[in-house]
């Protein structure tokens, strides 16, 4: 900064915000950019704001305050009032009640110098300042930094309407007038609208400049203007402002954007209202529809055409004065598998509700006859309930319009808090027309608590399962339910309807008598607490567990216990399932305890499971005589003396391992120690093929046994064709519901680095690929554990789900006729079907330039094509053209398999069992 003159100047308004105005400007003065200025525009304010103003502007000179001569009741005065006020070459706007991130201000700075750009604008943070849960404001819009030339490129930045998360030119805000519009609120959106269409190019960074906190207001606290959508007058702002848009934009001759600014007006302005109005009384609503309607009417079609089929049909209902239709279809919005109450099907079509069909509500393209038991919509609603003491008998009606509800179906009802869920037995009623209401019956003193007690809400849920797969939705309740209260010991309990979302039933306990004097006297022993936490993680923490494994594992261990592991718990599967399959099926003498870290569904029964990190995990590794898994047990545990450790792993890999890792090789001694150390226990490793030798043998500088006979998995690839395996591929496309007659293609990508649970592993098009070979294909999309996905209900007739209720993936692998992956190791045992291999790798170069490296030039090794584009995709399944890949490949995919899979002859199991258990043989 120089002689006094700040680089940026941050214009903080205020209101009688006394109390917050020192931790927004503090978060100012504390930027790593020290050259700025903080002018608080104080609208006026009747509280000790003055003063606390003048105080913060005497303790450093780079604040100045102002003060409006009368209160304007917004935010736009104040602003302008600070526009006019600032000195610097860039600006910000703050509200008092908020903070800047520590490099906001410098980190805005740079990149606006960098870029040029008009204006940069960055990533929001909305803190709920009650619990301290964040999440981000329109994650997709910052992905990636850009610097995008006009907002042409990307009209998506219309949603982008916050003028506070954005460094400004202040040339660019004087070149082109740029002032918030007075008497209305919601003067962001037409400031933004403004500085969108004039901006030659913006600047997008990725990472949060501001943080939004979200206040829990008392009943007699005024609620902010985002949080007075209740307020009718509310409704009229958000509509003139959007007038306002649409005005400027036909003015100032950009008509061709108005397309783009309606559709972020439905999908978040109007979005926002639509949620509310399950909750709101039947005149709110009517008053409503008179503000909305009118506006939506001059909307032209093609804008609706964007939004999803449920807000579709709810913006008709409440337009046609339908409105407790409305108001019940807005429960749908953005709740895929919440299913309408009644459905009309009539000349092939189907449309939503029980009237009259009609063109706006057609829903056909939801294709409810082919959805899926995982998929499919459904409801469940509250239709009575009594309460009697402390027990709930409650009377529960499921819509299943699309038909889920088979022979196969079982139910329950859970209801958890702060424990292990309550379960009671429930069986939703099936059949056409108007359900008959299914009883279940709730004993609220049943529900574990736990010692200490709990406070908070709860909303009972259905759980379904059908053939192995279970599925779980929420339980409706009608927003005028009566509230009952009712007493448990040392807690009060209400009953009643969650006011917001879906509207579900909710049951909120409150901790009284001691359990509420020490939740009171909490805040004071807080100090105390700490200490007590800190004392508890030492007692349970991993150094105590690691001590006291150190001493367990001197005494002689278990004979007969071995430790099986897979997928670091996930489930019972991989190599180890199979190897604990053949001692069962030999009956040794041998005493199996498997380790589980999530959903124990997977496992036999009867098996015992402990919890992975758990002292009962502390104790089984300490004392057992065999350690068999295929990852890797934690490097805080070294083997015991007498114990043997079997290394299945988890197949050939493409990608560098070992000491082969850059942060391996180039890191510090210590990484490489440890991995040392690690691989040091390991007694057996299965290996698959020389190459796996070649590869992970070497880089991991594994120099102890070898067992050259495949891996126990992939037997029953191997052996395919076996009357079991056949049995457990036609159990797999059973429970996916693939029509007789379709062909199954797994498409089974791995995650990327440093984009884990993304979702930018799925790179095919699905929509695509389900619209053009829905009818011959089902896409079964299994993501690697690391990665996130969700089937789209309206692809639901040809893609699956395969990441629920599939721990081992050998199911996918037998049911499917080929395969699609990109770099995944999945391939190499897929060979051993001799089915064909398609690879989708249209970011190769990146995935092969990162930071890790490959061992192999796919293109070199590929026992299939390589296709970058969905359409290749489509042309190489339709028809004949796997016909025609077998044949072009076939000479590829035999070395592929010569190299990757030369010990694999389906006998693994018993070769693994009759080396590494040999004394146990008898």
């Amino acid at each position: 900064m120089s002689a006094g003159k700040p680089d940026v100047s941050v214009v903080v308004i205020v209101y009688n915000d006394a109390e917050r105005l020192p931790r927004a400007v503090d978060s100012v003065l504390g930027q790593s950019l020290r050259a700025v200025e903080v002018i608080i525009a104080d609208d006026c304010s009747t509280d000790a704001t003055p003063r606390v103003a003048a105080r913060l502007a005497a303790a450093d000179p780079r604040v100045r305050t102002l003060r409006l001569p009368r209160n304007s009741g917004g935010c736009s005065a104040p602003r302008n009032a600070g526009i006019e006020a600032a000195r610097a070459p860039y600006l910000m706007f703050l509200d008092s009640d908020d903070e800047l991130p520590y490099h906001a201000c410098k980190s805005l700075l740079l990149t606006a110098e960098r870029t040029g750009a008009d204006f940069v604008t960055g990533e929001v943070v909305r803190h709920v300042d009650g619990n301290g849960a964040q999440r981000l404001w329109y994650p997709e819009l910052f992905a990636e930094p850009r610097l995008v030339p006009g907002i042409r490129a990307a009209p998506e930045y219309f949603t982008d309407h916050l003028s506070t998360n954005k460094l400004y030119r202040a040339d660019f805000i004087a070149r082109h007038d740029l002032r918030f519009p007075e008497g209305v609120h919601y003067e962001d959106q037409l400031f933004s609208a403004r500085a969108f269409v004039h901006a030659r190019s913006f600047a997008v960074v990725p990472w949060p400049v501001y943080t939004w906190h979200l206040a829990q207001r008392s009943e007699e606290e005024q609620p902010s203007i985002s949080s007075s959508r209740h307020l009718v007058h509310n409704v009229r702002d958000r509509i003139a402002v959007a007038r306002m848009v649409d005005a400027f934009l036909a003015e100032s001759g950009n008509e061709d954007l108005r397309p783009a600014k309606d559709a972020k007006f439905l999908s978040h302005d109007l979005r926002l209202y639509l949620g509310d109005l399950p909750f709101r009384e039947a005149s709110w609503v009517a008053e409503f529809a008179a503000v909305v309607g009118p506006y939506l009417a001059e909307l032209p079609p093609a804008s609706w055409e964007r939004l999803p089929r449920e807000q579709r049909v709810c913006q008709h209902l409440l337009c046609a004065g339908r409105l407790a239709e409305a108001a019940d279809c807005a429960r749908t919005i953005g709740r895929p598998r919440l299913a309408p109450r009644q459905v009309t099907r009539s000349g092939g079509r189907v449309y939503w509700g029980a009237g009259e069909p009609e063109e706006a509500l057609d829903i056909t393209g939801w294709r409810l006859d082919e959805q899926t038991f995982l998929t499919g919509p459904l409801r469940h609603e509250l239709v009575s309930l009594d309460v009697t003491g402390r027990t709930l008998r409650l009377g529960v009606r499921t819509w299943d319009p699309a038909g889920l509800l088979d022979e196969h179906v079982t139910g329950e009802l859970w209801l958890a808090a702060g424990g292990s869920p309550l379960k009671v037995p429930f069986t939703p009623s099936a059949g056409p027309g108007e359900p008959a209401a299914a009883p279940a019956t709730l004993d609220l003193e049943r529900v574990p608590l736990g010692l200490k007690g709990f406070t908070g809400r709860r909303h009972p849920v259905v759980v379904l399962r059908r053939l192995g797969l279970r599925r779980t939705d929420p339980l409706l309740a009608p927003a005028d339910l009566p509230e009952w209260r009712l007493h448990l010991p040392l807690h009060r309990l209400t009953v009643g309807a969650e006011q917001r979302g879906a509207g579900r039933l909710q049951v909120a306990w409150a901790r009284t008598g001691p359990l509420a004097l020490a939740e009171d006297l909490a805040p004071a022993l807080s100090p105390l607490q700490a200490r007590a936490r800190r004392v508890r993680r030492r007692l349970t923490g991993p150094r105590l567990k690691a001590l006291t494994y150190h001493e367990l594992r001197r005494l002689p261990a278990e004979r007969d216990l071995v430790v099986f592991e897979a997928l670091e718990g996930r489930g019972y599967a991989d190599s180890p399932r199979y190897i604990h399959e053949e001692l069962v099926r030999r009956g040794l003498p041998l005493r199996a305890v498997w380790v589980g870290s999530g959903d124990r569904s997977s496992f036999p029964p009867g098996v015992p499971v402990v919890r992975r990190g758990s002292w009962a995990y502390v104790r089984a590794l300490a004392r057992a005589r065999y350690w068999v898994d295929s990852h890797g047990f934690p490097a805080a545990y070294d083997k015991p003396p007498g114990t043997r450790y079997l290394q299945t792993w988890h197949g050939q890999a493409i990608k560098h391992m070992g000491f082969d890792l850059p942060e391996i090789k180039y890191g510090p001694p210590e990484r490489r120690r440890q991995l040392r150390e690690m691989i040091g226990r390991w007694d057996t490793l299965i290996s698959p093929s020389p190459e796996f030798e070649r590869t992970f043998v070497r880089a991991n500088g594994y120099q102890g046994e070898l067992l050259r006979c495949g891996l126990p998995r992939n037997d029953a690839l191997v052996r395919w064709d076996e009357p079991a395996q056949r049995d457990r591929a036609r159990a797999a496309r059973a429970r996916l519901q693939i029509p007789p007659g379709r062909r199954m293609l797994l498409y089974a990508p791995t995650f990327r680095d440093g984009a884990r649970g993304s979702g930018e592993s799925i790179r095919v098009d699905l929509p695509r690929l389900a619209g053009e070979l829905g009818e011959e294909w089902t896409i079964v999309v299994r993501p690697h554990y690391y990665e996130r996905f969700a089937a789209p209900p309206e692809l639901a007739h040809a893609v699956r789900d395969g990441s629920h209720g599939f721990v081992d993936v050998n199911d996918l692998l037998l049911a499917s006729d080929a395969l699609l992956t990109d770099y995944s190791s999945v391939m190499f045992d897929y060979a051993c079907l001799g089915r064909p291999i398609l690879l989708y790798t249209d970011d190769y170069e990146r995935y092969r330039g990162g930071g890790r490296g490959t061992y192999y030039d796919l293109a070199e090794i590929a026992p299939g094509p390589m296709l970058t584009r969905t359409g290749e995709l489509v042309e190489v399944l339709r028809g004949r053209g796997l016909d025609e890949v077998r044949r072009a490949y076939a000479a590829k995919y035999t070395e592929f398999q010569d190299r990757f899979t030369a010990y694999e002859a389906g006998h693994a199991s018993k070769t693994v069992v009759d080396t590494f258990f040999a004394a146990d043989c008898g």
